[in-house]
């Protein structure tokens, strides 16, 4: 058995918000999209001060509250370098990633925090950490890479226990390969491009790649029902996982990766997407495939959202089988292309050209050229044979809905950028605006319209505010019955002090429409605790019982990362 990683060597986000120090979002290089914000949200970065790097000795950290006994007790089942009570490491793994999580960690005094950080090495060593959480009566919080949005890992201000973060990032390892039956074993601690790249040294692959792939873990999809952007292909992460451990109070839960369950209700499904409720995922069977012989993304332009749908419902029922399909709407189209940074090569600036010359031909034809086309792009993998003959498939489907093939080069660029837009954020908060996402499921016969109900409601929202504010959409993961969409809005605050409470009312509101329409909750960002308050809506009254009566079964304590998912519910009624 190979050792497990250095706590030095864990990937970790800054304190203050996503990803590596370092990396930021440039707007300069990007000459489009200081016109598209002052236009939608009022932002004037040409003449708006540079901000400063949040520096986190202007915040007061509070105090540990783990007794010494306790550390020694830690110390003793994980070794002395892998326990942590330091400030910096606390702040990290007490926030989240989402956009309440990020405002407060900046702006607010931060009051409670986790008490201490565990890395363990082996399920050994959780089942270790759990024993005392339960001896000792303490809070345990698996935190997976802490890129959730949702306020999974986020502690309860109120919570009086001393408070445990278990990050598993020092287990990353790929045990082994079943080549016969294409499945690997895998720590649940493996971030997504150490995963990825153990795979791919023996030549397969996982397929799975959310948004958040750089600074998540197998463990932490597991737990939160993720979905990545190929899952057209290789499945969501309930389709990959075909088996898993799980550390339980009574003991290894052991979940068989075998195809086919008649063994009752599903013991696996109650384990993925449980958030820590449950136990710790220590280890996931994974389903894998082969790398593939060519991998081509292909852009393809739209003259409106609706013939975009349709082409995009045309491929789902098709025989073809691309690892995504992804249609952006026309306040998205534009956006994706204020995003495009200025050129610089004669390769570039030739490209830039062509791009000109297509779009005034498209206005000549009567195309909205600004805000109305739509952009998509589909991935083709597979073998030479096989990218060739979908592709051409694909094509006469785009030619019928009065689409354009736009060839490999905008699929190149966006396969290159694809994990980058969440340092967006980041950047967009130090100029006091909030920009943040919602997602949900639904089927092909109401997805314009829930597109339409969620757009009217963000509008009507914003008029009552009196405030300034950009919404768009993309459609996502597509499947025979329906599809995700994938709404990002950015709205301005100027007032501090009702900033967070402007925020939640527009996020609100777009939930409440989900729910409204009839569609999902949530796609694949969790519940936590921002989700949380729709979450008996979206299963009815007796599922939220049946969830509740297995949390209490399970963690009568309420140990195990206690409020997520479902908060006080009334079992009585």
């Amino acid at each position: 058995m190979s050792t497990p990683l250095r706590v030095d060597d864990v990937r970790r986000h800054r304190w203050w918000g996503w990803g590596a120090e370092g990396v930021e979002f440039v707007w300069e290089t990007k000459p489009a999209f200081a016109a598209i914000a002052k236009e939608k949200i009022g932002l004037d970065l040409w003449n708006a001060p540079r901000p400063n790097t949040p520096n986190l000795s202007d915040h007061e950290v509070p105090e540990t509250r783990v007794p010494s006994s306790l550390v020694e007790a830690l110390t003793a089942a994980v070794g002395s370098d892998n326990v942590s009570v330091g400030d910096e490491l606390r702040v990290i793994h007490s926030f989240g990633r989402s956009l309440p999580d990020l405002y407060r960690v900046r702006n607010e005094r931060m009051t409670r925090l986790v008490d201490v950080v565990v890395h363990p090495g082996c399920e050994e060593e959780i089942t270790a950490v759990l024993d005392l959480v339960l001896d000792h009566d303490l809070v345990l919080i698996p935190y997976g890479g802490g890129s959730c949005i949702s306020g999974s890992v986020t502690p309860d201000p109120s919570e009086e226990r001393p408070i445990i973060s278990l990050n598993l990032g020092r287990m990353r390892r790929v045990i082994d390969v079943d080549e016969q039956s294409g499945l690997a074993r895998v720590e649940a601690g493996a971030y997504g491009p150490d995963l990825e790249e153990q795979l791919n040294l023996r030549g397969w692959t996982m397929g799975h790649f959310p948004d958040s792939f750089s600074y998540s873990t197998l463990g932490g999809w597991a737990a939160t029902r993720s979905s990545g952007m190929q899952s057209d292909r290789y499945g969501d992460i309930e389709d990959i996982v075909r088996g898993l451990r799980m550390v339980h109070p009574r003991g290894v839960l052991i979940s068989k990766p075998i195809p086919g369950r008649d063994s009752g209700p599903s013991v696996h499904e109650m384990a993925l997407g449980s958030e820590g409720r449950l136990g710790v995922i220590s280890e996931c069977t994974v389903q894998v495939h082969r790398n593939p012989e060519v991998r081509e993304v292909v852009g393809y332009l739209y003259r409106d959202w609706a013939h975009g749908v349709e082409s995009m419902h045309d491929i789902a029922r098709s025989e073809v089988t691309p690892s995504f399909t992804r249609l952006s709407d026309g306040p998205e189209t534009r956006f994706s292309l204020a995003m495009v940074s200025q050129p610089t090569t004669a390769k570039a600036k030739a490209t830039a050209r062509g791009q000109d010359t297509l779009f005034a031909y498209l206005r000549a034809k009567g195309w909205d050229t600004t805000e109305g086309m739509c952009l998509s792009y589909v991935c083709f993998e597979g073998s030479k044979a096989t990218v060739a003959r979908e592709r051409a498939e694909v094509k006469k489907i785009v030619k019928r809905r009065g689409g354009i093939d736009l060839g490999t080069g905008p699929g190149a660029v966006y396969d290159q950028k694809k994990f980058d837009t969440p340092y967006l954020r980041d950047f967009l908060l130090n100029y006091k605006v909030f920009g943040d996402v919602c997602e949900t499921g639904v089927t092909w016969a109401n997805l314009k319209d829930v597109h339409a109900r969620v757009h009217e409601r963000f509008r009507q929202i914003r008029s009552q505010q009196d405030g300034p504010g950009f919404m768009f959409c993309h459609m996502s993961h597509s499947y025979h019955s329906g599809a995700c969409l994938y709404f990002t809005f950015a709205v301005p605050h100027a007032r501090e002090d009702t900033a967070l409470e402007e925020y939640q009312t527009v996020k609100d509101a777009v939930q409440q429409e989900f729910i409204d329409s009839g569609s999902g909750l949530s796609h694949h960002h969790a519940v936590g605790t921002e989700h949380r308050p729709w979450i008996v809506d979206d299963i009815t009254e007796p599922g939220a019982f049946m969830v509740d009566s297995l949390f209490r079964a399970t963690d009568p304590g309420r140990n195990l990362n206690p409020g997520k998912i479902l908060g006080e519910f009334d079992s009585t009624r």
